[in-house]
Parts: structure tokens; sequence; C-alpha cells
């Protein structure tokens, strides 16, 4: 697909974002979203931020972003749901099907891949911040941030936290919790 093709395509492809941010019953992220996008319709990552930032300036869609630690999910708004209701017929019926069929297990897919969270960045003295989070619901539940002396250390307990925070994260609950 060309972000130059006919403003149909374009048209359809806004539709088809208002669609899925009306059938899901939660606010979602960005990669969410475009997660969802993809299960749906073949879309460029950057086709897919203009269509966003289009819908955005049209106020079809609003973001919200509740401290500065978390990430702005996005909503429809009424404008857009009313704008859904007056264009929905430019989707196929097919593509409507498919996203109606698909939408719920993508979305649980996505809510498990997304709980568990590390990064790790470096810092001026030669180490790197590796931070861990658990969350759920777009609220963090569980974060820890440790310094790492290596990129090698920092990638360790990255991908460690990664495979293993289901058991981790019981073990540090009880060692803080544990009152001797």
């Amino acid at each position: 697909m060309k972000l130059t093709s006919d403003n149909e395509t374009l048209a359809e492809n806004k539709v088809l974002i208002l669609y899925i941010l009306n059938r899901i019953d939660r606010p979602v992220n960005n990669d969410e979203l475009f997660q969802l996008v993809l299960s749906i319709e073949e879309m460029n990552y950057f086709y897919f931020q203009q269509f966003l930032l289009d819908l955005l300036e049209n106020k079809y869609i609003e973001t919200n972003q509740e401290d500065e630690y978390s990430e702005q999910i996005y909503r429809l708004t009424s404008s857009g749901k009313e704008t859904l209701e007056l264009t929905k017929d430019l989707i196929p019926g097919i593509i409507k099907l498919k996203i109606d069929s698909t939408i719920k297990g993508e979305l649980q897919e996505i809510e498990e891949e997304v709980s568990i969270i590390s990064e790790f960045t470096p810092k001026d003295e030669g180490g790197f911040m590796v931070t861990c989070k658990i969350i759920e619901h777009n609220k963090t539940l569980f974060e820890v941030s440790t310094f790492a002396s290596s990129r090698e250390q920092a990638k360790a307990i990255s991908d460690n936290w990664k495979e293993n925070a289901v058991n981790i994260y019981p073990k540090i609950i009880h060692l803080l919790t544990k009152t001797h």
C-alpha cells in the first residue's frame, strides 16, 4: 500500500482503525493497536502512525496518559463513533467478519505479551540501568530498577525477567513482606 494511493484506500484504513477501537471494550496503547491492525490488514507502521495522527487531529480518537510514567492510550470519541456509523460501509464485509472473529483472541494474546516488560539504557558511568515491570490493564503493578555493570549483564537480567517474571515476582514480594 502506498500512502499516495487513492483517497478511498486511505479512508478505508482510517475507518478500519476506528472500527477496531469501537469493537474492543477498553483503551489500548499504540503498540497494542498496531498489533491488532496488523492481525487484520497489512499496514506499514509509518502509514499507521500517520492515520492515527489524522484521526487525533480530527478528534475522532483521543489519547490519555495517567501519569508521566504510563503509556498513552487511545480510545474512540463520540465524534469518532458518529463518523464510524457514517463510514463503516467503506470496510468490506469480509474484513469486518475477520475483525469480529479475531479481535478477542488477539487482545488476550497482546495483554499477556505486554504485561511483562524489561528494558535497559546506558548510563554515563559505562554501565546500564535495567528496569523490569509487570503491567496489567495499562497500570504498573510492579517495577524494579537496578544497575548492571556491562551490556551483557543488563541483557541477561532483562532476558531472565522476561522468561521468569512469574517466578521471580512472588519471591520478591515474599522477601519484601517477610517480618523477620
